[in-house]
């Protein structure tokens, strides 16, 4: 079988064409070990890379080669017990070996194919075809988004901007209107001195006067300059105010006492996951870390994560200081605004049925997307059935159930799968 080699020079990481073939071919086995290897991670490892297994018979290609052929009896050096002829009857109770693992049928076989991803290609696959939902270009941000683009020449400008080729054009078309005509009297004149110094006695007056205008002529095209300040020509550039995509992530997170230290980590896996995923798509994405028990409070990335404060369930302390924080700070005019929370659904009995109201009422209506995901192994509760009602009126609302670990990566992905233009 013939093999093909590419070595062509591709940089330092010479092999980096054949990863990417590789990757793309085989994307689907590929992407299927990568969701495989999130519910295996710790929650402080998930930006890593990853060593993924392929099955062999996925990789295996399909080879022609000559068959044995006919019918072959064969008796091995050093046999002492079957004669040629002899039928040898199947082993009892399975396979006599005493390892793992189901066995080859031929006998022999290859282990499963172990792939390295860098931590670049295993988060492009890990968030590949995922986007903020309903995402919009905003007003004029006239502090930030200008954008410098060129806008023709100038005759004046710094030196690093001077445009060679359009300066000697310049140069050239200001010499032939300057010398044009003194070329044609030039030319004239040395037809007139060539015909008298042809006539058999030539005026030596006329000649020296001949010669002088031509000397004369001469040094005035001499004089004008090759190239002069007027012809120099800069490249002009201007800046542009364009559209921006502004956006602002709200992450909430339920740490009562109800949630216990198996489903809080499963939150901030989920949260782990949503900040990668905004971080390396977006840029300049605000994101606001909102931790709440019966009181809400808006903390860093750090706390976010790892502060052990607990108590009681009271949702609506969160959506209420969220509010507060658009209003003081996040204009629905010039903001795409999101939200995340996750909780193990439980609060309290009277707190539920405000939190559907202010959600509806006031959140909702400023927001492009929200999104509620419920962790828990238990049947819903209040807050689920309430949430559950607005979604036939509220488009941008989108609710999940995660029961275990597994549950992590396609959930997120399905809330955050990108939309059909």
């Amino acid at each position: 079988m013939a093999h093909f080699i590419d070595r062509r020079l591709n940089g330092k990481n010479k092999s980096a064409v054949n990863r990417q073939r590789f990757i793309r071919r085989y994307k689907k086995q590929i992407k299927q070990a990568v969701s495989d290897a999130i519910s295996k991670r710790s929650v402080t490892d998930l930006s890593q890379g990853e060593s993924i297994s392929i099955p062999a018979r996925d990789i295996n290609e399909p080879l022609f080669h000559h068959g044995k052929g006919g019918k072959r009896e064969r008796v091995h050096p050093g046999n002492d017990q079957f004669s040629q002829g002899d039928r040898i009857e199947r082993p009892q109770g399975g396979a006599g070996g005493s390892g793992q693992g189901d066995a080859s049928q031929d006998g022999e076989g290859n282990d499963d194919f172990v792939f390295a991803l860098s931590k670049d290609e295993y988060l492009d696959l890990l968030f590949e075809d995922l986007a903020l939902p309903d995402l919009k270009h905003n007003q004029l941000d006239k502090l930030i988004s200008y954008k410098t683009v060129r806008a023709g020449y100038r005759a004046e400008g710094v030196p690093a901007n001077i445009d060679i080729v359009r300066s000697l054009r310049g140069s050239f078309a200001r010499r032939i209107a300057m010398t044009a005509d003194k070329k044609k009297q030039l030319l004239s004149i040395e037809q007139q001195l060539e015909e008298l110094e042809k006539s058999a006695v030539p005026d030596e007056v006329l000649r020296r006067s001949l010669l002088q205008q031509i000397t004369d002529l001469k040094q005035k095209i001499a004089a004008v300059p090759f190239i002069d300040s007027f012809d120099l020509r800069f490249r002009n550039y201007q800046k542009r105010p364009e559209p921006t995509s502004r956006a602002v992530m709200f992450c909430l997170m339920d740490v009562s006492g109800s949630m216990d230290q198996a489903t809080k980590e499963m939150a901030k896996r989920f949260y782990i996951l949503l900040y990668l995923f905004l971080s390396r798509t977006y840029k300049n994405v605000d994101v606001v870390y909102i931790r709440h028990h019966t009181q809400a409070k808006e903390v860093d990335e750090q706390e976010f994560f790892y502060s052990q404060e607990t108590g009681g369930t009271i949702v609506s302390s969160a959506l209420k200081l969220m509010l507060e924080i658009i209003q003081q700070r996040y204009s629905s005019q010039q903001w795409n605004i999101y939200a995340a929370q996750a909780s193990d659904g439980d609060n309290w009995a009277d707190d539920s049925l405000p939190c559907a109201q202010l959600l509806s009422e006031q959140l909702l209506p400023l927001l492009r997307y929200y999104a509620y995901i419920e962790i828990t192994p238990r049947p819903h509760q209040s807050l689920w059935e309430q949430y559950q009602r607005l979604l036939s009126s509220h488009p941008n609302l989108a609710i999940q159930h995660i029961r275990e670990v597994s549950d992590i990566y396609p959930v997120f992905r399905e809330l955050f799968k990108k939309q059909a233009a």
